[in-house]
């Protein structure tokens, strides 16, 4: 954007051609770049209000009146604290023009711009008052008030204003302290006006407010807002939206109520358990009345209403559920456990998205369930779990006349997933040998009527979900079941024969103990690999045999080294078949050392062949195609990655040393083949990883020319896994001292490129990877060659990037950066080695002399403004080492920091007091544990955010 202001006709053409110009998308696409960099610009606080005063057409006014709540949300900051007045004075003239014919998208924009002003604007002392006197006592004043009430409580907890939660809670009291004066012109509002439209806006507003405790639920204007609700969902003629608003609102009030049964917040004057015990007593019974217009809803299949009487349902049984479980303790059943039945009522919809919305009521049902580890208790919900999971079996049947396996990615296997993990975690209630059991009646004659195909298809993915927890010594049903999988026809539908390979592989354990069943599964297995459709589920189940028998396996390996011979022949995935080679590399470990080498010098060669194949011949890269290196470097980086071997120290060679050394020149050829493919680069430093990690010690003569081409490589191209692949060369060879001067070298060559890279314009936010990876090298050093690395020259720069870096908002980037420095710390603090222990200790000493004021100020600086919140552990991490290593230091560092961290927000507010900042001084020095450290930095940061 310019330095000067845009006018006005270049704004409008550039809105014109954003939402009229469909035939040419470049132009398009140009506008939007240039409007969203006006948005950025300081001129668009003007730009915006002289369009809104002008209204020249529907989408320019939009425009402006987005662009507007924009900057209010995020650029507060930009405007001095004396425009406060005359910005909220223009937002409400603005909004005094609005009428019904104003488009909702205009009205919802200006109300969450006139919203977040009044939640940043301090000086603002009583907003509510005066947004009642100036719109409440006019009937076209209510549309636009109304849009204003609903939105205003919504914006409390926005994750985009920076508010801090002394604010907060300064607004949640004047909101509180108004909500009698909101609730009586809600009420008068109904009274006055009859109109569907407005009925949704107070049924909305109500759920707001409620939301955030500012109303009494048991307030009598509040009730009578209560009795519209379930008047509208009572009635079978109501609209989408009215009974949709409805729903919401008796939603909001059961989770405030269970909030307040949680704290025993006292809704009015009076005993609070009392009172909350009426309120949950009448609002049960209200609901107990919505089960007839459910049964309406379904009969008429009106989806949308039987989903907002599920969510009812469901969240009235989450209400009560504690009230209900602690209810059954004493021997007698809680009134409330028949929310239990309304919710089971659901997910017999026929429907499986009505009873998706009931799975997290039982995740909570059985996790409670377990903790109590009471059989009484859990025997009393037993028939409950019975029926969801005869439900759920019923919703995992597939269409009849489904010709082949389900995609993917289709979303009813996704909920056959989510009904998979389900199950897992609640049969524990019914037993999962019960639950076996049951399905296995299901297929049996004794229900007179032979199943169909997908009623089979379905008890046999319960089954599956349920297998793991058989115990190895049952031989009364699985055996049958085994039988009559191995002896399935021909011409059973794919779908059965494919969830019975899978069933099979869950079996794995059990099989373990019935070796005699061991080799028909095979053949029935090894038989289902060629077949369409078959082969990746076969492959994974003969990858849990591998892994669970691995004793009994052995004498079968020469038939699996056939197998890997003949792997593309099948018509499996690279998936699968790297989870065949896992399998293969469980039951070689299994065999005598000096029988191991030739056998994985074979496997190697099975895969590096088709490597060099493909340098020679260059064909273009499909990936995930027998063309693509990655599919190669996968299958040998499997290999390498699931050998385990038990070796004596005195063992001279390695058996899979002679089959790394032959593959070596193949993977030496592919870095240099592949140098500019980032992708490929990556699996092949993963494949070399593994194959270092297969030889430790053994791999030491690989060592100088991988170091020497790796250095190389990443002079000419940055890929940040050569990075990674250098902290595992350090982890393996670090603390031998022979190698050390090699490996700091490779660290001086790596750091040149690496911090041009990062000292570009936003180098950091651009290369997380390489930040990560860099630190992971340099903790490498820390933890297995301190004093060498500490006294290298390279020191002050790193220790400087990383205190650049301590805001990076990435996970894993920022994780390695905290980790960097708590090994730091704690290399001058550990004395496991105690002949270096002194030198450690002054050389981090001289370090934190220099840096330490630094690194607690960026540490405070970027928990406060920059990471999420669940990064906060690995900061905890580092602040409580330092306090360790000096507290007297830390102590003056982190108070000097707190001194410097800005007192009011943008809004004029205090951000932290006096008080809150001794308290979490005196919290950090005195804490013993992380989670003291964590918590009290979240408190923090909320004073902030």
């Amino acid at each position: 954007m310019d330095s000067a202001p845009p006018a006005l006709e270049n704004v409008y053409e550039a809105v014109f051609t954003l939402y009229n110009n469909s035939t040419n998308p470049t132009e398009s696409k140009l506008a939007s770049d240039w409007l969203g960099k006006l948005q950025k610009s300081v001129y668009a606080w003007k730009v915006a209000d002289e369009m809104l005063h002008q209204k020249k057409d529907l989408h320019s006014c939009y425009f402006a009146a987005q662009t507007m709540r924009s900057k209010i949300q995020s650029s507060f900051h930009e405007l001095p604290v004396e425009s406060h007045v005359s910005l909220r004075d223009s937002l409400l003239d603005h909004i005094s023009q609005i009428d019904k014919s104003t488009d909702t998208k205009i009205v919802t924009q200006l109300s969450l711009a006139l919203a977040d002003l009044i939640l940043q604007m301090a000086s603002w002392k009583e907003p509510l008052l005066d947004l009642f006197q100036k719109f409440g006592n006019r009937d076209e004043g209510v549309w636009p008030l109304l849009e204003i009430l609903i939105v205003l409580p919504e914006e409390v907890s926005s994750r985009y204003l920076r508010l801090g939660s002394n604010r907060r809670q300064d607004i949640v009291n004047n909101f509180t302290a108004n909500g009698d004066r909101v609730l009586e012109y809600l009420a008068s509002c109904l009274k006055k006006i009859e109109d569907v439209q407005i009925y949704v806006k107070v049924l909305r507003c109500s759920t707001s407010w409620v939301a955030i405790h500012a109303v009494q639920l048991s307030a009598p204007l509040f009730g009578s807002i209560i009795t519209l609700a379930f008047e509208i969902l009572q009635n079978n003629m109501s609209g989408s939206l009215i009974h949709e608003a409805a729903a919401d609102c008796i939603s909001v009030v059961l989770e405030v109520l269970e909030e307040d049964s949680l704290t025993h917040r006292d809704p009015i004057n009076g005993d609070p358990i009392i009172l909350l015990q009426q309120l949950q007593l009448d609002l049960f019974s209200r609901i107990v009345t919505l089960e007839q217009p459910y049964h309406v809803s379904v009969a008429h299949e009106d989806m949308d209403k039987s989903v907002n009487y599920c969510r009812i349902f469901t969240e009235l049984a989450e209400t009560f559920l504690e009230t209900i479980i602690s209810g059954c303790m004493d021997g007698k059943q809680h009134y409330a456990i028949k929310a239990l039945d309304f919710a089971l009522l659901c997910v017999g919809h026929h429907d499986y998205e009505v009873a998706h919305i009931t799975f997290n009521l039982w995740y909570r049902l059985s996790e409670i369930l377990y903790q109590r580890n009471s059989d009484e208790l859990t025997s009393i919900f037993k028939p409950h779990i019975e029926r969801l999971i005869g439900a759920l079996c019923r919703h995992c049947q597939m269409e009849p006349d489904q010709l082949g396996l389900i995609e993917p990615d289709d979303s009813f296997a996704d909920f056959r997933s989510r009904v998979f993990e389900l199950i897992k975690d609640v049969v524990f209630v019914v037993g999962s040998s019960h639950c076996f059991r049951q399905m296995f009646a299901n297929l049996t004659s004794q229900n007179q009527v032979a199943p169909t195909w997908d009623m089979t298809e379905a008890a046999l993915f319960v089954m599956q979900a349920v297998a793991k927890n058989i115990l190895p010594e049952e031989n009364d049903v699985v055996p049958k079941v085994v039988e009559a999988i191995l002896n399935l026809p021909e011409n059973t539908h794919v779908a059965v024969k494919h969830t019975s390979i899978l069933l099979l592989g869950e079996l794995c354990e059990w099989v373990n103990s019935h070796p005699q069943s061991l080799e028909p599964i095979l053949n029935f297995l090894l038989a289902c690999l060629s077949q369409e459709g078959l082969g990746s589920a076969a492959s994974n189940a003969l990858q849990s045999i591998c892994t669970a028998c691995p004793r009994h396996m052995t004498t079968h390996f020469q038939g699996f080294l056939q197998i890997a011979r003949s792997l593309d022949e099948f018509s499996i995935s690279n998936e699968a078949a790297i989870g065949l080679l896992k399998g293969i590399m469980k039951i070689l470990s299994g065999l005598p050392n000096d029988q191991i080498e030739t056998p994985i010098k074979e496997l190697c060669w099975l895969q590096a062949r088709h490597l060099c194949r493909l340098m020679e011949e260059r064909p273009p890269i499909e990936r995930g195609s027998k063309s693509d290196p990655n599919t190669w470097l996968d299958r040998l980086a499997a290999i390498f990655r699931n050998v385990s071997l038990e070796l004596d120290n005195s063992s001279t060679s390695h058996p899979c040393q002679a089959a790394i050394n032959e593959v070596w020149p193949t993977l030496s050829n592919t870095f240099t083949a592949y140098q500019q493919e980032s992708r490929i680069m990556e699996r092949c430093c993963r494949c070399v990883r593994f194959a270092i990690r297969c030889l430790e010690k053994y791999s030491a003569h690989l060592l100088e020319p991988l170091v020497k081409q790796i250095v190389q490589l990443y002079a000419s191209h940055q890929h940040s896994c050569y990075l990674y692949l250098g902290s595992i060369l350090v982890d393996v060879f670090g603390s031998d001292m022979e190698y050390i001067s090699g490996l700091l070298g490779m660290l001086e060559a790596f750091l040149g490129p690496t911090f041009t890279i990062l000292q570009e314009n936003n180098g950091l936010t651009e290369h997380p990877d390489t930040v990560d990876d860099l630190f992971r090298l340099c903790a490498r050093f820390l933890q297995t060659a301190p004093v060498p690395f500490l006294h290298s020259p390279m020191m002050n720069s790193i220790v400087d990037c990383a205190l650049l870096a301590c805001s990076l908002d990435h996970r894993d980037a920022n994780a390695s950066v905290m980790k960097f420095f708590f090994d730091l710390l704690h290399s001058g603090r550990s004395s496991e080695n105690r002949s270096d222990f002194t030198i450690r200790r002054q050389l981090v000493q001289d370090i934190l002399q220099e840096k330490g004021q630094t690194l607690v100020m960026r540490l405070i600086h970027a928990a406060v403004f920059s990471l999420s919140t669940y990064m906060m552990s690995d900061v905890a991490d580092v602040l409580l080492e330092l306090i360790a290593f000096n507290r007297e230091h830390a102590s003056m560092w982190l108070q000097q920091a707190l001194s410097q961290m800005p007192t009011r927000n943008a809004g004029g507010s205090e951000t932290a007091t006096p008080e809150q900042l001794i308290e979490f001084h005196g919290i950090l020095l005195e804490a013993t544990s992380p989670k003291t450290v964590v918590h009290a930095l979240r408190n923090y940061t909320r004073l902030y955010r």
